[in-house]
Order: C-alpha cells, then structure tokens, then sequence
C-alpha cells in the first residue's frame, strides 16, 4: 500500500519527469501536412536525446560496457587523443536524458559509459562510483547495508556522474543539489592528465565540472556521501497554492522531515489555484526494512491516469481529486530507498505523434506568488498540453560556477506533452522564452539540460557566471576538444 499511495496516486518523481523514452529515435519533426522538415540517416551516424527532436550527426559511437579500472582511463585518453588529432569535438555521457543535445558533440567522437562498480565506505559513510554506474546499482548495492543516496535525481536510470555534470537535484530535504554531497571526483582532463578533483584539492577544476555538463573533463569516477535508510510515513496538506512558498519553508524547519514535494493543480479552470504538499517523517518502526523495490504494476496504474490528462480537463480534474482526497486517505509508509527506486521509462508516452517536453524553474519561497502569475498569464494562452508539475526545495549552491540556485529555490519541474508538428515547436519556443522572461525578472532561474528555446542573452542575464566559465574552459581546453550542443549555443557564445 505504501507504494501504491506513492506512484500511483500522487504519481511521484517519475512523473514529473515523466514520459521520456531514452530508447527510442524519431528524428525527423513533421509539419502539419504529414511531410518532415528534418531528413537525417538513420544509419548509427546520428544520436538523438529524450526529446527526440535533436538528431545531430557524429563521427563516431563508442560504447564502453564493462568497466576495465586503469583500461577505461586509456580508453577514454585514447578517444580524445584521436578528437583532438582529427580536430573533432568530443563528449561522454551515459543515459543521455537531456533534451538539447548537451550530451552530444556535433560531427566529434562520443562515448557513452555502460558500465559503473560501486564500493562502500560504511565507516566514512561514502561511496565511489566509477564510471558510469546508474542510481539503480547504487541503490542495489547501499539498499543491503542499510543506506541510501543522500540526494539523487527522482529517477534510478540515469548516470551517477551525468547527475553531478548537469549538477541535478532531488527531493530528500532540505538538502541541496547532488554535487554537494561529492566528496572528490576523478577526471581525464583535455590533455589527458586524470587528476583529482575536490573542495580543497584542485578546487577551480572541481566547481566548473559541477554543472558543467561534460566540457572540463571526463569523470572516471566519484566518492559520494550517503544517507541512513529508512522508514518514512508521509503527511498530506492542501492549502490556496499562494501559500506554498511558506507552506514548504515551514515545513522544512522542522528537522524530522526527511523528504518533500508539492504539487498543483493543472486544469485550466484552476490553474495553479490549489497546492498540495507532502512531507515524509520517519516512522516509528524502524526495524526489519524491507529490500528497496520499484512500484510495479502500479506505475502503470499511474501511468494511465496520468496519461488520460491529455486533452481532458475532466481527467485533470479527477487526478487532482485522487491526489488530494483519496492519496491522504491511502498513504502508507515505504523506505526512503523505495520511494526513489523507479526508471523513468515507466511512464513513456508511446505516441508517435506527440513527445513529453520538460521545463525547470527555481524561485526562491518569498516569490512564490509571482512565480504563480507569470505561469498562470503564459501557459493557458498556449498550445501545449500541460499535464504535471512537481515542486521540490533546493537548498543553496555555493559550489557550481553555473549554479541555478545561489539561495534557497523552489525547483518546478514542469511536463508538457509536444505534438510533433512545427506549430507545436514554435508555439513551445514562445512559450519557453516567455517563461524565461518573466521568471529572470522576479530574481530566478531556468535549467539547462533542457530544450534549447532561450536565447542567448536570457541565457547571459540568468547565468552570471557563464562569462568567467567559459574563459576557464578555454585555458584548459585551448583546443576547444570537449564540446556539445550546450558549448555551440550558448556557452561559447558569451
């Protein structure tokens, strides 16, 4: 039941991230008259990313599949070495969920780690993870000894070390990003040296690899902090959504909170009219924690409902009814393991004329209400399907050059569905870049793993430390041999 109140009824993390299908390939984006825009070969030349709307030709796709210690460090020196003689891009990535080609080097060499070990350090509460283990083999090797990933995105099938590249957070609270739970991380720098990389040792390396998206070096590996697992008992509350602002901050000054999010409502009537917030404490009984496990058949349960939104208003209604009367009613506990224990593809949309596009925004708590208009004011006056946002706290950055949340944010993590036609992509662009406006003006910030709608000068006003980044890169790669989609629009540009 603890599972069932938590994916299928409030339909958690996953789906908010909800209905990316990692595998799959569609290329081409067609007009409204059934013909195609894009004409791209489909011949292993060409990766594409989870929004399906990236193909980018490559030169060559290697696949490291088992992790070989020291021969994955050749490996990977090797691939640049070959990059930088044929004056080719180079990138590594592992699941390659983003949405903007940010994991894709144009035309260059591109690796994608398959492989990862994870060992303990119980006596330190610390983990390493090499190369490109996924949150799964992390949760399936800490479940056992009793620990958790102090903070991981909602998802278990992305890359541990692509988590600390786009510097993701999660919702343990009140915690901040991913990266500030890494101790030190091994990386190939562009000349090949593997150096270490922490707070205190080669520092500058470590703050612009946080974040950085791949473009300062190749991370081997990572030693992490862990957290107890645990029993946790959630809490449901439904108030006017103005107040979630200060609904979330005095919740998370209570220190028995050990895991939260917020939701709104997204029928058109109400739209983001109510908020509800759900808080995790520990239980009482802490004894005989059962194996961490996914949700199952019930996230197909939720799938279903939540896939019923789409162009039904009384759906969205009845989702919000499920989630705010019959999810309190249901509620049970579950381990903090198996709340965050669920692949993302669960929730793939499986229709081929339309794709799940995500947005991500960070407001600090007093800004709330703003936030609330400019959302209410830009989303209804557009095209997209809007079926999901969840809200979660992300505590303040002090690390990252590219940090979204200089002070404590509210992230809200937004699920669009896109029909695949080139009115839905320019009605999205609109959409997004007035989103970005309105949100840049009440002190905020958009994330970028996401669909490359901004501009470039939204882009310079949101980050402030791109300048200063992109010159580091450049001293340490003169070359210029780690690059993406992310470098060519927007970075390399400032």
């Amino acid at each position: 039941m603890a599972n069932f109140s938590r994916r299928a009824l409030l339909v958690g993390g996953a789906a908010a991230l909800g209905a990316i299908a990692a595998n799959r390939f569609r290329g081409h984006l067609p007009t409204q008259d059934g013909t195609t825009n894009l004409s791209t070969p489909m011949d292993g030349s060409i990766l594409n990313d989870a929004s399906e709307l990236n193909p980018t030709p490559i030169f060559k796709h290697t696949r490291i599949e088992t992790d070989l210690g020291n021969a994955t460090v050749d490996a990977v020196r090797a691939e640049i070495k070959a990059a930088q003689n044929e004056g080719r891009a180079f990138n590594i990535g592992a699941a390659r969920h983003s949405m903007g080609g940010q994991a894709i080097p144009r035309d260059g060499r591109a690796v994608t780690f398959n492989n990862g070990t994870v060992e303990l350090d119980k006596a330190n509460g610390l983990y390493k993870v090499h190369a490109g283990a996924r949150w799964s083999e992390v949760i399936k090797t800490l479940d056992p000894a009793g620990f958790s990933p102090k903070v991981m995105q909602s998802n278990n099938d992305f890359g541990v070390a692509a988590t600390f590249s786009v510097n993701a957070h999660g919702w343990p609270a009140p915690l901040g990003p991913m990266g500030a739970t890494v101790r030190e991380v091994e990386m190939v720098l562009p000349s090949g040296d593997l150096v270490t990389a922490s707070r205190s040792q080669n520092a500058d390396l470590f703050r612009h690899a946080m974040g950085g998206y791949g473009l300062i070096g190749a991370i081997t590996s990572l030693t992490v902090e862990m957290a107890k697992n645990k029993r946790l008992t959630p809490t449901f509350e439904e108030f006017d959504a103005k107040e979630f602002g200060t609904e979330f901050t005095d919740a998370l000054a209570d220190p028995a909170v050990n895991m939260a999010y917020g939701r709104l409502n997204v029928d058109r009537a109400n739209f983001f009219e109510q908020a509800l917030l759900i808080t995790y404490r520990d239980a009482e009984d802490q004894t005989d924690l059962p194996p961490a496990a996914g949700s199952g058949a019930t996230s197909h349960i939720a799938s279903r409902l939540y896939r019923s939104q789409l162009g039904n208003e009384r759906m969205k209604r009845f989702r919000w009814w499920v989630e705010s009367e019959v999810g309190p009613m249901m509620g049970g506990d579950a381990t903090r393991n198996s709340l965050i224990n669920e692949p993302v593809v669960t929730l793939d949309d499986r229709n081929p004329e339309r794709v799940d596009i995500l947005h991500e925004y960070f407001v600090s708590p007093d800004r709330f209400p703003e936030f609330l208009e400019i959302c209410r004011r830009v989303i209804p006056a557009s095209f997209q399907e809007f079926l999901n946002v969840t809200l979660r706290f992300v505590d303040r950055d002090p690390d990252s050059i590219l940090a979204y949340a200089p002070v404590p944010r509210i992230a809200a993590v937004m699920s669009f569905s896109q029909e695949l036609t080139q009115r839905g992509e320019a009605d999205m662009a609109r959409m997004t870049r007035n989103l970005v406006d309105g949100i840049i003006g009440i002190g905020g910030a958009y994330y970028l793993p996401y669909r490359q709608h901004p501009t470039v000068e939204q882009f310079r006003r949101c980050y402030s430390g791109a300048a200063g980044f992109a010159d580091f890169k450049r001293s340490i790669d003169p070359e210029r041999t780690f690059r993406n989609n992310l470098w060519d629009q927007y970075i390399g540009k400032v």
